[in-house]
C-alpha cells in the first residue's frame, strides 16, 4: 500500500526550477518510490549505483549522461560513486547554455558526510537539497498514529503484517546499518560501540546531551563521542534539538536534547515489540515526544527553524517552531495522555517568549480551548494546520 508523500509536490517544484536536486534520507525511507513517482510525468531513466550493472554503464558518464539530456537521470545512493559530481557540474554548465537549465538530474543518497562534501564543493549554485525522513504522522493518518508510534515511520516496518514482523525488520535494519551502511558512509567505527551509543540515546530519549557521561559509559573521549554523533546526525538516524537562543534576560539552558529520530528505532533498540510492552516502559513518553517533535517539523513550512526553551529556574517549552517570515515563534508542549495538564514552567515560558500561538499536542483527537490563549490539539490536527501554513 503506498501512502502519499507529502514532499512530492516540492520534489516536483524543485525539478521544475533546478538543474540538479538531491533527495537525502536514511535508507529505506522511501526515496527511490518517491523518485519514480516524480519521473511518472516526464522521461526518465533510473540508474541504482549499488548495482555493477549500472555502475558499469558510466564508465564514460559525460557519454552516456550526454546521451540522456532531454530525459530525468536518476542516480540512486550516489555516495557509492562520488566521482560523479565533477562530471555533473560541466553537463549541467552545458546543458545551461543550451538552455536546458533545470530538471536535469535526481540524485538519492543516505546523507554520507562525502555525499555533503562532494555536492556542496562541485554543484554550488546547482544543486537543491530536499529530506526525505520516515512517514510522520500528518502523513499516515489519524488512524495510524498509535502503529506509527510503536513500529516507527520506515514503509516497510510500518506496514508490516504483525508487531512480530515489524520488530524483526527493525532489528535487521539496525544490524546492516551497523555492519555495512555505516562502514560504507563514514569514518570507520566499531559497530559494537555505536550500537552501544545509539542504545544509550534511546534511553535517554529527548534528554540533554551529555558527552562527558556518554564518553565515560563508552570508555572512550568526549572527542570520539562528538564524532559518532555527528555521524548519526548526517546520517539523519539521530537529531540534536538546539536550545531557543532569543534575546531573552534568562539563565537559558545550553545543551542541546538528543533523539534518535525514529520512535520505532527507539523500540527496536530498547526490544521493546508491542504496545502493552510500550505503554509500562519508560522511555514511552520520550518517544512519543520525539514522534511529535519530528512529525510537526517535517509538516512546519520549509526554512522552519526547530528549538525547544528551558531555563535554569524550569521554564520549559518542548518545541519551539520559528516560522519563516514570522516574527513570533510557536509554542507547542507535547503530551501523550488524553487530559492534558500543564505545569507552570510552561505560562513561564510563554510570559517571556510572546509566541504567535500555544499549543498542546495530546493523545486525543478533539480539538478545545485550555485558556490563556492555549489549544489542546492532536498531533495529525496540528501537522494538518502547520501544513496549511505553506
Amino acid at each position: 500500500m503506498l501512502i502519499p508523500r507529502r514532499l512530492l509536490a516540492t520534489l516536483t517544484g524543485a525539478l521544475a526550477e533546478s538543474p540538479a536536486v538531491a533527495l537525502l534520507g536514511p535508507r529505506q525511507a522511501g526515496k527511490t518510490t518517491l523518485a519514480h513517482e516524480a519521473a511518472k510525468a516526464r522521461p526518465a531513466v533510473y540508474l541504482d549505483l549499488e548495482s555493477e550493472a549500472d555502475r558499469a554503464k558510466l564508465a564514460d558518464p559525460e557519454a552516456y549522461l550526454a546521451q540522456h539530456e532531454g530525459t530525468l537521470v536518476v542516480l540512486d545512493e550516489i555516495q557509492r560513486t562520488p566521482q560523479l559530481f565533477r562530471s555533473l557540474r560541466g553537463l549541467i554548465d552545458a546543458g545551461r547554455r543550451r538552455g536546458r537549465g533545470h530538471g536535469r538530474f535526481l540524485i538519492l543518497g543516505s546523507a554520507s558526510i562525502d555525499l555533503l562534501k562532494q555536492s556542496s564543493e562541485s554543484l554550488a549554485g546547482r544543486i537543491r537539497y530536499l529530506e526525505l525522513a520516515p512517514l510522520d504522522a500528518g502523513e499516515v493518518g489519524t488512524r495510524r498514529v498509535n502503529a506509527l508510534w510503536l513500529r516507527g515511520g520506515f514503509p516497510e516496518s510500518l506496514l508490516a503484517a504483525s508487531d512480530a514482523a515489524s520488530l524483526r525488520w527493525r532489528t535487521d535494519f539496525i544490524r546492516t546499518y551497523l555492519e555495512r551502511d555505516i562502514p560504507q558512509l563514514g569514518p570507520r567505527i566499531p559497530a559494537q560501540t555505536l550500537r552501544r551509543l545509539w542504545t544509550m540515546l534511546a534511553h535517554q530519549q529527548g534528554g540533554l546531551l551529555n558527552a562527558a557521561a556518554l564518553a565515560r559509559s563508552l570508555a572512550v573521549d568526549a572527542k570520539s563521542v562528538a564524532i559518532y554523533l555527528d555521524l548519526l546526525v548526517d546520517l539523519l538516524l539521530v537529531r540534536r534539538l538546539p536550545p531557543w537562543h532569543g534575546n531573552v534576560k534568562k539563565r537559558l539552558v545550553k545543551a542541546p536534547k538528543v533523539y534518535v529520530r525514529d520512535s520505532g528505532l527507539v523500540h527496536a533498540l530498547l526490544d521493546i515489540g508491542d504496545r502493552e510492552a510500550l505503554l509500562s516502559h519508560p522511555v514511552a513518553g520520550g518517544t512519543w515526544e520525539g514522534l511529535a517533535i519530528e512529525s510537526l517539523i517535517a509538516a512546519a513550512p520549509l526554512g522552519t527553524g526547530a528549538f525547544f526553551y528551558r531555563t535554569a529556574a524550569g521554564a520549559e517549552v518542548d518545541l519551539v517552531l520559528k516560522l519563516p517570515g514570522h516574527r513570533k515563534p510557536w509554542a507547542i508542549e507535547i503530551k501523550r495522555g488524553l487530559a492534558p495538564k500543564l505545569e507552570r514552567g510552561f505560562h513561564a515560558a510563554c510570559d517571556t517568549l510572546n509566541p504567535a500561538q500555544r499549543r498542546v499536542v495530546y493523545g486525543g483527537s478533539e480539538r478545545f480551548p485550555l485558556g490563556d490563549g492555549i489549544e489542546a490539539v492532536s498531533l495529525v490536527g496540528l501537522c494538518q494546520e502547520l501544513e496549511g501554513l505553506t
